[in-house]
Order: C-alpha cells, then sequence, then structure tokens
C-alpha cells in the first residue's frame, strides 16, 4: 500500500511554501512522525512528518520547489500489514476503505485521534484559539476542527476523516504541545455519512445538521450567532470600528474570515466616497474650549535647524546602533582620589568627559573609519580629531566642537568643555564653533536616561552615547558584587563602519576605562 505525503497546512493567509530540505532520499526507510523534510515559508519554518511506517519510494516536490497547501510532496510505502498509520490524515485509500466500512459492516468504526500538528521551527506549543465543531458532531475528511493559535501564525486543524466528534481534550484557551492530542473521533455510522441516510429517525436533527454544515448567509441577512469567527477577523473588525453584522461571512457556516472584514471596510469606503456630501452625517465641531487651550508657538531657526539636521541624517546615513557596558569603578576611584589635588593646580575640577574623550580619541586611533567622513564616492580620513561635546540649552540641543582634543591632556579637555558649555547655556556660540566635528559624545546620562540611541551628527560617522551610572550586581572573579555600571551605544554609518569596527570601537573604549592605565601606556 502506498501512502501519500502532502504539505501540511501552513496558517492563515499562507499558501504556498518552498521545499528547502529532505532529510530522507528515496529508497530510505522511515518511521511513523520521522521528520522527512523542513519547508519554508514567509513567515515560519515547517516540518512535515512521516504519515506512516515504510520506505520512502519517490521524491514528487524535489528542494528548492515551491507548493501549495495538500500538494503531493512524495509517496511512502508501506511495510506490514495496515496498522494504525492508515488513520493518517494524508492517506486517500485509508480514508476510502473507512468511509466505506459503516456502509458495508452497518457497525461504529474505531476510535481516531485528532492530534496537534507540527507548528513549526522552535515553536513548542500553541493556544487552543477556536473549536468549530462540538461534542457529536458529524464531520467530513479535512473539515476544520478547530483553530490554534502560537506566537507566530494561527493553525488550522482538519478532521483526519470523516465520522463524529466524540470527545474534546482540550478546550478554548488551554494550551498544547506540539504532538498532543486534542481530541477524539470515532469513524462509522456516527459519521457524515449518515447524516442523510436517518431521516427516518431523527428528521429535525438532519435539518440542523444541514443548516450548518451547508448554508452560508447571504448579504443583508441575520447570520448565525453560535458560529465562532476567526480570531484575525476578530481582531480586524476591532481595529476597523465595524461591528459583526455589517459583515458577510464566506467561511463555513458563515463564518467571518480576515479577508471578509477587508471587503466590508474597502465598500464602507467606496460608499461613504460616493455619496453626496449633504448625505453623510455631520462630524460635530470641535468645541471652542479646546482652541483656548490650545497655544502656537513658532518653532526658533534654532529648532528648526535641528529638526532638519537630524531628519536629513535618518534619510541619508545607514545608521545602526551597537551597545556595550562598561564598569565604572576604576575611573570613579581615580577621580575621587585626585579630583581635590587636579582642581587645586589647574583650577578646574575634573569629570568624566575627559576619561571620555580620551578614550574615544584612543578608540578612534585604531578604527579610523568611525572618525571619517563620506564625500560622494570618496572616504575622507580625518588625521585628527575634533571632537563634539553635546549640550542641552533652553533653545535646544548644539554641540560645540573642541579642536585638535586628541593633543590636548585632561586639564585642557575639562577648561575648553567647560568653556564651551558655558558660552553654549549663554547663546554666545558661534556657527564656526559648531562646525567641522569629526566625532560626537552626548551624555544623556545627566537627565537620567539609562538607554538610547543616538542620532548621527552629519557628515561624521559615528556618535557615542553615555548614561547614567547605576549600581547593578556584576560576576566579577566568581562572585557576585554590586559595581557602578554605565551603558555604551555607539550610533554610527553602515555605510562606511563594518559591524567589527563598531564593536572593537567601543571595546577599546570600555577597556581604557575599566583600566585607565592603558591610556598612558597607550594600549
Amino acid at each position: 500500500m502506498t501512502t501519500e505525503i502532502r504539505v501540511p497546512t501552513l496558517g492563515e493567509s499562507v499558501t504556498e511554501a518552498t521545499v528547502a530540505t529532505w532529510f530522507k532520499k528515496p529508497g530510505d526507510t522511515v518511521a511513523v512522525d520521522e521528520m522527512l523534510c523542513e519547508l519554508e515559508t514567509d513567515k515560519v519554518t515547517v516540518e512535515v512528518p512521516s504519515p506512516a511506517a515504510g520506505t520512502l519510494s519517490d521524491i514528487v516536490a524535489e528542494e528548492g520547489e515551491t507548493v501549495g497547501v495538500d500538494a503531493l510532496l512524495g509517496n511512502i510505502s508501506e511495510s506490514g500489514s495496515a496498522g494504525p498509520e492508515e488513520t493518517k490524515p494524508r492517506d486517500k485509500e485509508t480514508k476510502e476503505t473507512e468511509a466505506d466500512a459503516p456502509a458495508n459492516g452497518g457497525s461504529e468504526g474505531k476510535t481516531v485521534e485528532v492530534m496537534v500538528p507540527t507548528l513549526g521551527e522552535s515553536v513548542t506549543e500553541a493556544t487552543v484559539a477556536t473549536w468549530f465543531k462540538k461534542e457529536g458532531d458529524s464531520v467530513e475528511a479535512d473539515e476544520m476542527l478547530c483553530e490554534l493559535e502560537t506566537d507566530k501564525v494561527s493553525v488550522e486543524v482538519p478532521a483526519p476523516q470523516a465520522g463524529t466528534l466524540t470527545k474534546i481534550l482540550k478546550g478554548e484557551g488551554e494550551t498544547v504541545e506540539a504532538g498532543g492530542q486534542l481530541a477524539e473521533m470515532s469513524s462509522g455510522s456516527g459519521g457524515a455519512a449518515s447524516s442523510s441516510s436517518s431521516s427516518s429517525d431523527a428528521p429535525v436533527q438532519e435539518e440542523g445538521a444541514k443548516g450548518e454544515a451547508y448554508d452560508t448567509p447571504p448579504a443583508g441577512q441575520g447570520t448565525r450567532t453560535d458560529v465562532e469567527d476567526a480570531p484575525s477577523a476578530k481582531k480586524a473588525m476591532a481595529e476597523a470600528g465595524i461591528s459583526r453584522d455589517q459583515v458577510t461571512g464566506t467561511g463555513r457556516d458563515g463564518r467571518v474570515m480576515k479577508e471578509d472584514v477587508a471587503k466590508a471596510v474597502s465598500a464602507a469606503q467606496s460608499a461613504s466616497s460616493s455619496a453626496p456630501a449633504a448625505s453623510q452625517p455631520q462630524r460635530a465641531p470641535s468645541p471652542a474650549a479646546d482652541a483656548d487651550r490650545e497655544e502656537r508657538v513658532k518653532m526658533t531657526r534654532l529648532r528648526q535647524t535641528i529638526a532638519r539636521r537630524l531628519k536629513d541624517a535618518q534619510n541619508t546615513a545607514a545608521m545602526l546602533t551597537t551597545y556595550n557596558e562598561v564598569d565604572m569603578t576604576e575611573v570613579m576611584a581615580l577621580r575621587n582620589q585626585y579630583k581635590a589635588e587636579f582642581e587645586k593646580k589647574h583650577g578646574v575640577r575634573i569629570g568624566f568627559m575627559s576619561f571620555f574623550t580620551k578614550a574615544c580619541c584612543h578608540a578612534l586611533k585604531e578604527v579610523p573609519e568611525v572618525n571619517a567622513e563620506i564625500d560622494g564616492t570618496d572616504v575622507v580620513y580625518k588625521n585628527f580629531v575634533h571632537m563634539g561635546i553635546a549640550a542641552g540649552t533652553p533653545q535646544g540641543l548644539v554641540v560645540p566642537v573642541i579642536r585638535d582634543v586628541d593633543s590636548m591632556s585632561f586639564a585642557e579637555i575639562e577648561k575648553a568643555i567647560a568653556e564651551k558649555g558655558a558660552r553654549a547655556r549663554d547663546g554666545k556660540l558661534s556657527m564656526a564653533e559648531m562646525q567641522g566635528g569629526t566625532f560626537t559624545i552626548s551624555n544623556g546620562g545627566v537627565y537620567g536616561s539609562l538607554m538610547s540611541s543616538p542620532i548621527l551628527n552629519p557628515p561624521q560617522s559615528g556618535i557615542l552615547g553615555m548614561h547614567k551610572i547605576q549600581d547593578r550586581p556584576m560576576v566579577v572573579d566568581g562572585e557576585i558584587k554590586i559595581r557602578p555600571m554605565m551603558y555604551l551605544a555607539l550610533s554610527y554609518d553602515h555605510r562606511i563602519v563594518d559591524g567589527k569596527g563598531a564593536v572593537t570601537f567601543l571595546v577599546r573604549v570600555k577597556e581604557a576605562l575599566e583600566d585607565p592605565r592603558r591610556l598612558l601606556m597607550d594600549l
């Protein structure tokens, strides 16, 4: 006996897949539920198990071919006598044999298990969303019994053969595992065939069964209230703000599908656009009180410039951000140890910015593309560092530039930062003082930011974001210790800076800050 291998249900709105890999070749022996091949869709990867034990006789759809739902993938020559494998949903010969059994023998058939299908790669469980049938209902082969929801797609479970749904083991809302049992069916006289042959015994039940199985409510007429609509359709109706009676269901038993909602929304929009303006309901005007509470202020020229440049950066650069974290223990200890002497000698306080500036200059020497810029089809490498230090002012964010910062001492850097910051707050910075930067540091930590993705300051190719220092438990030499940690974010232009260069830059900054002695030794 030959058993066909067919494409399983791929999920809602997924109609085709590509054969990615065959794990078996013709002539190989396979066991029941052993993985035969893997299909790829635009959403998930689906594994196809063997419906029966035997030998893979031939492969119909080779790797790389596109196949639709229920398409033939291959055939299995079963070994031995007919066994439990014959109840698999894709075995057509088995379906026909078992469907004929009630007519020939007139007795109840055997119990058939309804199992959870393969849910896709890395998906191990699902939730029972909707049962379309209840216990005692007659069903046809491949008729939809229930719908499962995973964190990726919705999966419909078809009846493996014609018969009667005798027992539901997993109700709506319950979680099931891949390969678990959902329900039990019985084939035989209780199946779909008996519904049309037992009219003398139960005419009322026959009429009801026909109505439930075949009637689709026409447009404009009432729909059955006991039919469960597709979860995706419910969500679409809620998002569109339309009610159930505004949608005509085309699914089985008048069930509303997602595409039905889309059609109803499109029809409503067409009707509203073609109707005369006089027939459209007038919207209530906004209360005058709202206008009284609004304030319209023209953007300052500085704010307009900031907005334009930030948006230009997003539109032009292939911007990407990579993150790391730094243990600030050593920098804080060094700063606390020498801050009094430093201020006494140089007349300025020592802060963290000089350490970060020095660390960045050190890293830029090793990764020069972060300090470069694109000019047309050329890359311009800078053999100097003009560091932009972002500063917040009442008028907006400005970035004064400290020139040749790579040749400055800690004291000179701190003095320049203090002087530029004061001029920025007083609004006395000239345009020349905010131009020509090659790299920028932005310190969002002064406002309490724990993590952010800074935007490039064009035409620069890199910007470092500093953040709040926060005590966190860290593993140090096998022990958990509380450490002052800071997240670092490097946004960079991926057109010129590769991922390797960006990560290397952040690692060098991290190493220099966690061991400041490396800066003195140029390591």
